[in-house]
């Protein structure tokens, strides 16, 4: 389902504190030190939030309860989930104040976004980051999610969970990710499904090696078009020196891609990294370009191919149901031929 449609669709993500800049006078995050919040365990209560588009219907919050009862979690539903502004879940006062709320919550312990959609952005600038800092919680989304999970490193540092959000498909390939990660504190091997089925060869969920090689570097990125749509400003990563990048997308133009990669390049992103991870382009077609488009994979090998690191396409990331975790924030070795994600520590403690 498209991102851009998630105001329409479901799709795939206390006393209210007042909206205001709470970072003004906030020191940025700007060493490599990290924080690993605390691994879940069952009986705990994950909180979830609304911070960008609203749900309309009631029995997507039914499944999402249940799923996490499934997991052995006890749910604890923000003041605000059920609010409405527009295609927004509520005004940027009441969103903000939600995760701020669910971060000082000592009874929560993890935190997921109900689902993505847009409007994340809107509410960075009123994000307690100093609370967030000396309450680190294990938070979880993906798609617009992906403006808190960097805003949240670079303020921080601490490390998020690219992962699924509440009203996902939350099967036993992608809640078993999620609990081998943040409840079992494992280091896997992040790989594609090899099932052949009736077919002599794997026609699906292929890896396209673009560089091959080795290489290790900390994980940082997520949903492309939201990542560069916050370029620029304060809440955007700025050292990403030995980074290993990974992005996905959905529902975009190649045009578009082409346009949001010569971005990256030209805000020095690209030159600094170490690795490059590109996982599903989920509805990603040439548009009106039509006769005279460049391929996706045109498009990616003309920026990535010139930076002679190891690099991968086709990885288990994005707006698809089987969707891996991937930790900001944690150190991994990719291996570009297998198109293997080696985490080298745990993310949680």
């Amino acid at each position: 389902m498209k991102r851009r449609n998630f105001i329409r669709n479901i799709g795939t993500a206390g006393m209210a504190i007042p909206l205001s800049s709470f970072n003004s006078n906030f020191n940025f995050y700007t060493s490599e030190e990290i924080i690993r919040p605390q691994a879940l365990k069952e009986g705990d209560t994950i909180g979830i939030v609304s911070p960008a588009s609203a749900i309309f219907e009631s029995e997507p919050y039914d499944i999402a309860r249940e799923s996490f009862e499934a997991m052995g979690l006890k749910v604890k539903f923000g003041e605000f989930t059920k609010s409405r502004y527009g295609h927004l879940a509520g005004t940027d006062e009441e969103r903000a104040s939600e995760l701020n709320n669910m971060f000082a919550d000592d009874s929560v312990k993890a935190i997921i976004a109900l689902r993505g959609g847009s409007g994340s952005s809107r509410i960075l600038d009123g994000l307690d980051y100093d609370l967030i800092k000396k309450n680190p919680k294990i938070f979880i989304g993906y798609s617009d999610i992906t403006a808190l999970h960097l805003a949240i490193y670079k303020m921080t540092g601490l490390v998020t969970f690219h992962a699924p959000v509440a009203v996902s498909t939350w099967n036993s390939f992608s809640s078993g990710h999620l609990r081998n990660i943040l409840f079992n504190k494992e280091m896997p091997t992040l790989v594609n499904p090899s099932d052949k089925g009736d077919e002599l060869v794997q026609t699906r969920n292929r890896i396209r090696t673009i560089t091959p090689g080795i290489t290790k570097g900390k994980l940082l990125g997520g949903n492309l078009s939201v990542l560069t749509g916050i370029v620029g400003t304060d809440y955007f990563p700025q050292d990403w020196k030995g980074k290993v990048l990974y992005i996905e997308d959905v529902g975009e133009k190649v045009y578009a891609i082409d346009r949001m990669m010569s971005q990256l390049r030209l805000a020095g992103v690209l030159k600094q990294i170490s690795g490059f991870i590109f996982g599903k382009c989920t509805d990603c077609d040439p548009g009106g370009s039509g006769y005279g488009s460049l391929t996706l994979e045109e498009v990616l090998d003309s920026y990535i191919e010139p930076l002679n690191i190891p690099a991968f396409t086709g990885a288990m990331i994005g707006h698809i149901d089987d969707n891996v975790t991937i930790p900001n924030g944690i150190e991994a070795e990719i291996d570009a031929e297998k198109g293997s994600i080696r985490l080298l520590a745990p993310a949680v403690i």
